[in-house]
């Protein structure tokens, strides 16, 4: 991987990451197109520059995340992210599996985008339009939706924003939330990938995903720039992602998820 191949990643996954379109699928798309080898640490750089990612939620509510006398934010967030950790941790060997199966991808990213053209027709009359009025609850069941997009195409951001409406939250406080919950799932994810995990398994080079960043000073470079990359772009993607949300719902996204879908497949099953 070159430093502009990694850009393009970053970009792809700052602009992604919020959306209801999948940031997964998109940056294996993309690296896929590029013609990007398969190895193990494009694979942990694909899941570690979320860091860069989550930074831009607690700087753009920053107000939210460090006003400590707001004490049952944070055990709405602990309670919310559980199910992640535990399923995440429990398949993650599965979905490892999976996300090299860009035809698989391509069809749940349709099948979702489907979902979400009828979506706003589901939920007209939401109840909540406060992170302050949702219960630890009704938290825990949007974490549970949350899991939902341990499947590779589905996009974390839209499930747990669906979640968030089922338990009758509008779509601007649904969105909201499923970007608070994204700070400790995605910062678990990369302590997890960066710190924990052993890639490789079974090829004879396994390595910590640190042990990967530190083996070559290119690896360190591409880390640093991929993560202040996608800080950057995703802090001008989110706020415009809520105000469309907010006023036009999403059908555009379901559309979106659709058209692209079917292209790719078509790509993917032409050149097998």
């Amino acid at each position: 991987m070159n430093t502009i191949q990694a850009i393009i990643l970053a970009i792809i996954e700052g602009l992604t990451e919020f959306l209801p379109i999948s940031s997964t699928a998109h940056m294996g798309f993309t690296a896929a197109l590029l013609g990007m080898e398969e190895s193990e640490f494009l694979k942990m750089f694909q899941v570690s520059i979320q860091f860069g990612a989550i930074l831009a939620i607690v700087v753009l509510y920053w107000k939210k995340f460090f006003d400590f006398k707001n004490f049952d934010f944070y055990i709405k967030l602990a309670c919310a992210v559980v199910p992640a950790l535990v399923l995440g941790y429990l398949f993650d060997d599965k979905i490892e599996a999976v996300l090299g199966n860009q035809i698989a991808i391509s069809t749940v990213l349709i099948l979702g985008g489907i979902v979400l053209l009828f979506v706003d027709n589901w939920f007209k009359n939401p109840r909540i339009h406060d992170e302050k009025e949702i219960s630890i609850k009704k938290a825990v069941i949007i974490g549970f939706w949350q899991c939902l997009a341990m499947m590779p195409g589905t996009s974390r951001s839209a499930a747990s924003i669906i979640g968030g409406m089922t338990q009758g939250l509008s779509r601007r406080a649904a969105a909201e939330f499923s970007f608070f919950l994204a700070v400790p799932t995605m910062l678990a994810v990369t302590v997890y990938s960066v710190f924990v995990k052993t890639w490789g398994k079974g090829t004879g080079t396994e390595m910590k995903g640190y042990e990967m960043i530190l083996q070559d000073e290119s690896h360190i470079y591409l880390f640093i720039i991929g993560n202040i990359i996608a800080f950057i772009i995703a802090l001008l993607a989110v706020k415009t992602f809520i105000n469309v949300l907010a006023k036009y719902g999403f059908k555009f996204w379901g559309w979106y998820r659709i058209i692209i879908g079917i292209a790719l497949l078509i790509y993917f099953y032409s050149t097998k």
